[in-house]
This record gives C-alpha cells, sequence and structure tokens, in this order.
C-alpha cells in the first residue's frame, strides 16, 4: 500500500498522507515516500500548485511514538523531512487539516504557506504533555504566524484548538464545513496554477523574503527587479492584451 497517494487535476496536485490506521503518523517509509512525491511533483511543468492532506479522520498525528523512544539527532531529522521537503517548495503550498494536527503533523500544517481547517480539526503541539521540547521549528513556525500569546497558550498552556478557534487566533487562514474543505482548498489552490509558473514561483519568494524587511521602501526595491522581469515576459502582454479586450467589450 502506498503510504503518499498523489493526485492532479486542474494544475493543482494533492498529497495525501495514506495511513489513515495510524492516523498518518510520520514514518521513515512515510517521509520516503512525501519526498519522492515533492521531487516527482515539481519536476511536473504542467503542476503550479500543491494541497496537503490526510485520508482519514486525521490530517497526521506526528512521528511514530515507538520510534521517538530511541530517537537521536539523525532520526529526528529524519522525521522532520517529512515537513521540511514540503515547506522548502518553490511552489505554492496549501493544507487541507481535515482532522488532528500533532505534533510533527501540526509542524506539516505550518510549514505551509496557507492553511484552511474543517471544523473538526484539532491543532495540538503535544509536546510538553509528552515530556519533550519542541522541535522541527514549532514554536518559531507558530509565533511567526500566530504571535507570541497563541503560541504560549497552545506549547506552554496545553490548549487545543478546532478549526474554528484556529481561525480565530489566526493559525489558519478558513474554517470550513467538514465536507467542503478539500473542494476549497482545490479551488483556491487552481487560481494559483492558473499564473504563469514562473511568475508565482518569484512572488512566493517575494513574500518570504519580506519577513526580514521591515522599511517600505526597501520592500519596493525588493520588488522592482521581478517586476521588471515579469513585464518581458510574453504571458504579460498576452494577459494584458485579454484584459484591454474584456474592458473593451463591454457595454458603456
Amino acid at each position: 500500500m502506498s503510504l503518499v497517494l498523489v493526485t492532479t487535476a486542474d494544475g493543482v496536485a494533492t498529497l495525501t498522507l495514506n495511513n489513515p490506521e495510524e492516523r498518518n503518523t510520520l514514518t521513515a517509509p512515510m517521509v520516503e515516500e512525501i519526498v519522492a512525491a515533492m521531487d516527482t511533483i515539481e519536476a511536473d511543468e504542467s503542476i503550479g500548485a500543491i494541497v496537503v492532506t490526510g485520508a482519514g479522520s486525521a490530517f497526521c498525528a506526528g512521528a511514530n511514538l515507538g520510534n521517538l523512544a530511541t530517537a537521536d539527532g539523525a532520526s529526528l531529522s529524519n522525521v522532520y523531512e517529512g515537513f521540511l521537503r514540503i515547506a522548502r517548495s518553490p511552489l505554492p503550498t496549501l493544507a487541507a487539516v481535515n482532522g488532528a494536527a500533532v505534533g510533527a503533523g501540526m509542524n506539516l500544517a505550518l510549514g505551509c504557506d496557507v492553511r484552511l481547517a474543517a471544523r473538526r480539526a484539532k491543532f495540538d503541539t503535544r509536546f510538553l504533555q509528552i515530556g519533550l521540547h519542541p522541535g522541527g521549528g514549532h514554536t518559531w513556525m507558530f509565533r511567526r504566524i500566530a504571535g507570541p500569546q497563541a503560541t504560549f497558550a497552545a506549547v506552554i498552556f496545553g490548549e487545543v484548538l478546532d478549526g474554528a478557534e484556529a481561525e480565530r487566533v489566526g493559525l489558519v487562514h478558513r474554517c470550513l464545513d467538514d465536507d467542503q474543505l478539500l473542494a476549497k482548498a482545490q479551488e483556491m489552490a487552481a487560481r494559483a496554477a492558473s499564473a504563469p509558473r514562473e511568475l508565482v514561483i518569484e512572488t512566493k519568494k517575494s513574500i518570504q523574503a519580506m519577513a526580514d524587511i521591515s522599511v517600505h521602501d526597501d520592500a519596493v526595491k525588493r520588488e522592482l527587479d521581478p517586476q521588471v522581469w515579469s513585464t518581458k515576459q510574453p504571458w504579460a502582454a498576452e494577459r494584458i492584451a485579454a484584459m484591454q479586450a474584456r474592458i473593451s467589450s463591454r457595454p458603456r
């Protein structure tokens, strides 16, 4: 049985963790399949965005607890690669959190560019509750996304967030009814995939670079070169002409 399923439609690759009997926990074999799937997805020029979700009732229930009992730096780094490989993708990534996202499974969601959550979703850091320090950049990602108070509440004080509460604190972009989650995620991803792939990749780089820029003038300078580059691409002329044609055809 494949531990990772990949389907494609409308320029979107949907990567599904597929071990529902074990709540899609990250094991070495699953991590290997995630890495291989991401390599294949990114090599396919027809794919412009990625949706990550889980089969069954869980998104990803974290690392396998049996493996954690004998963990060292190397083995933990291997587990991290399951979510870091997705976090490093140049393509836009969207997590459709359909159920429990626990520990490293929460890192998988945090590492995506956008998170949507089902109402039944559960964001549970759980590191301290099982006697572990957070890992994989968990506190850094959480704090940058939702701020220090939400991070302390979840990590230190053990608050478990459902989909609606995750939306309230800014951890997810939207909370959706369970049966609408995947369709909405794929719809959003398809909009990203409909733009020129190189342009989307460059724009993602710019958004990420803004984390280290605090002055508006510096932001203007950072965007100038890629914007000029985009004006020289064939798609710009084609899309501007199409927009002008639509405008001129409207009744006045």
